[in-house]
């Protein structure tokens, strides 16, 4: 197939900085299949389930001020996608003016802020019920599954995530026996099983005319979706008013700042950012993340 490049503007809708490094390194969930991120090289290579086949795409640093999209074959779609995954529709400029305000996190106005999503929000909804009682390796081992044994393949062999329908079709023995899901395995069913009929759609949770309560309800609705989930997922729709507090941030923040600190001290401590609170306290924990 025929090699292809273009070029993405990096630039928010903001018209505000996007630095590209920060944003595949925003949270875990970005690095999994069928998503391989090369922190040091600050790339992102991955499979997309494209109308015309699955084909599989490399994005890294272009020209100043952009991002180089490569790929073989079709192209139709590739970027809407990619710059839909970068969030380059996103703007962040509100909070990059509090941000500069603040001691802690005034760096984080060069183009932090941008939590890299999958192309549907099926994608993430799937993958952060993986990530849900377990240890990151188990969540690896369980999305890799999926992808590898239900997801369409590339003409290079790389697999893209799978549909709504392939995970449906699955019986409970694959979810048992090759995912190993334990409980998971029932609620992955029959949220695709929803979806794939038409009962459920989960992209009508990007619509910007729903409220933060409005999508923590339907997400809170979902099977195998609870507060840590919802919280995770509304990261990712772009609804940055809840903070994620978890097993890990919260000593993560304690260790941070020398002390323990109640819920309500750390909501306190965020709550200037007002709609952007939950973001400026997940930068103030991974800014370690990437290297100044």
């Amino acid at each position: 197939m025929r090699a292809w490049k273009a070029d993405l503007e990096l630039v928010g809708a903001g018209d505000e900085p996007v630095d590209l490094r920060r944003t595949l390194a925003s949270h875990g969930v970005a690095d999994l299949p069928p998503n391989e991120i090369d922190a040091e090289a600050g790339t992102l290579t991955t499979t997309l389930a494209l109308p015309q086949g699955p084909a599989t795409v490399h994005v890294g640093e272009g020209s100043a001020g952009s991002v180089r999209v490569t790929g073989h074959g079709p192209r139709a779609g590739v970027l809407d996608t990619i710059h839909h995954m970068l969030r380059l529709d996103a703007d962040l400029s509100t909070f990059y003016v509090l941000a500069r305000e603040d001691p802690d996190l005034s760096w984080a106005a060069e183009g932090s802020g941008r939590m890299l999503r999958s192309p549907t929000v099926f994608e993430d909804v799937v993958k952060t019920i993986c990530t849900t009682n377990c240890t990151w390796s188990a969540t690896v081992r369980m999305t890799t599954a999926l992808v590898d044994n239900l997801g369409p393949e590339a003409p290079d062999g790389r697999r893209a995530f799978p549909t709504p329908a392939a995970m449906a079709g699955a019986g409970e023995e694959f979810y048992r026996d090759v995912v190993r899901a334990g409980y998971r395995g029932a609620y992955l069913r029959s949220l695709a099983e929803s979806v794939a009929e038409g009962r459920l759609d989960l992209e009508a949770l990007n619509d910007p005319g729903l409220t933060d309560d409005d999508v923590a309800e339907r997400l809170l609705a979902l099977p195998g979706c609870g507060p840590y989930a919802t919280a995770h997922m509304m990261m990712l729709l772009g609804r940055y008013s809840r903070l994620i507090l978890d097993s890990w941030t919260r000593p993560t923040y304690a260790r941070l700042r020398g002390r323990k600190a109640a819920d309500r001290t750390i909501e306190r401590r965020f709550r200037p950012y007002r709609d952007y609170a939950g973001l400026a306290f997940w930068l103030y924990l991974t800014r370690d993340w990437v290297e100044a």
